[in-house]
């Protein structure tokens, strides 16, 4: 069950999430009003995403992007966030078992 709104951190920059839009919001329409946001359309409702770039996680050496990405539904149906967030996420999935 996806609720209205949420938050969730993500290992990219801002560069590589907006790479992702296109194939992630699949065929949504879709609209970037401000640098850090953007604006997904959804049957008769919206989707807005905003984010903030985070300081790199480090690992010994290593150094990992990170974002916190806020996502809020309005006039979304439950059944359409939970559909249009299934295939949201199956495209931001990257590795791991």
């Amino acid at each position: 069950m996806i609720s209205e709104a949420f938050s969730r951190e993500y290992g990219c920059t801002q560069d590589e999430w907006l790479r992702w839009m296109p194939e992630a919001v699949h065929g949504h329409a879709w609209s970037q009003p401000q640098t850090d946001g953007l604006v997904v359309e959804i049957g008769s409702g919206t989707l807005s995403l905003y984010w903030n770039v985070l300081p790199p996680r480090a690992i010994a050496l290593i150094r990992l992007p990170r974002m916190t990405v806020n996502f809020r539904f309005s006039g979304v149906s439950e059944d359409e966030r939970n559909a249009f967030m299934k295939r949201f996420d199956l495209h931001l999935q990257r590795g791991g078992g």
